[in-house]
């Protein structure tokens, strides 16, 4: 039997927090930050859950990504948002110090260390908005991996079998919402990494699994953390 993966998990966007020495930047943003523009609605809970499921280590951010976005390269226009792009150069360099270069940091040094005993698997874990500029999201559960990278297409389609044959109902599909080579952490850690060993995908789950009947979203997350143990331990 080939041997399982180590997981490590992420959670970029966990968190609507802004720091105190930039609330006056966000004065009358109240609302804005509790949507799904100022954190990933329901996530941080899932991935602490998954972290106690699979015994795995879970780095989480729980800043806003109104204030900067942990999931993207420093090249990204949408690295700051409307209301941290009119800071200066140096207000801005000084953000990525304190928040995003740490958090960057700890997970590509989190990946180098565990590849040290064998292969790793990445997961990025975020949610996503059921409906966005009028077009209604068709699925429950996104699992989203680079196309050339074999290990990533495998892994994402056995996983996918796993969801299914554990609940037939979920609507799990491949590259969506999002384009799985799309600027993100895992991007750009794909590139520090080989594929063989390596291993960067992402899930999106549907915001309103979290923000409904509390039964049912106990059920998936179970669902969800035994199909990825499963998956991630290939016969």
């Amino acid at each position: 039997m080939a041997e399982a993966f180590r997981i490590i998990l992420s959670c970029e966007h966990g968190g609507h927090r802004i720091p105190a020495a930039y609330r006056p930047l966000f004065s009358g943003q109240d609302e804005l930050l509790v949507t799904h523009r100022g954190y990933d609605i329901g996530i941080l809970p899932f991935a602490r859950f998954l972290a106690r499921e699979l015994d795995a280590p879970l780095h989480a951010a729980e800043v806003s990504r109104l204030l900067v976005d942990l999931n993207r390269s420093r090249r990204s226009p949408t690295l700051f948002s409307e209301v941290t792009r009119k800071l200066s150069t140096g207000e801005r360099e000084a953000i990525l110090r304190r928040y995003y270069d740490p958090y960057r940091e700890a997970v590509t040094q989190s990946v180098a260390k565990e590849l040290g005993y064998g292969r790793v698997l990445h997961l990025s874990v975020h949610s996503f908005t059921p409906e966005l500029h009028g077009a209604v999201r068709r699925a429950d559960i996104g699992l989203l991996y680079a196309p050339d990278r074999p290990g990533e297409v495998e892994f994402c389609r056995r996983w996918q079998a796993e969801i299914n044959r554990l609940d037939p109902a979920l609507r799990v599909r491949r590259n969506y919402p999002y384009r799985g080579v799309s600027d993100c952490l895992v991007t750009t850690l794909r590139r520090h990494f080989g594929g063989e060993d390596y291993l960067g995908v992402e899930i999106e789950v549907n915001q309103k699994l979290p923000a409904g009947e509390k039964g049912l979203w106990h059920h998936v997350q179970q669902v969800l953390a035994d199909s990825l143990r499963a998956a991630a331990t290939p016969v």
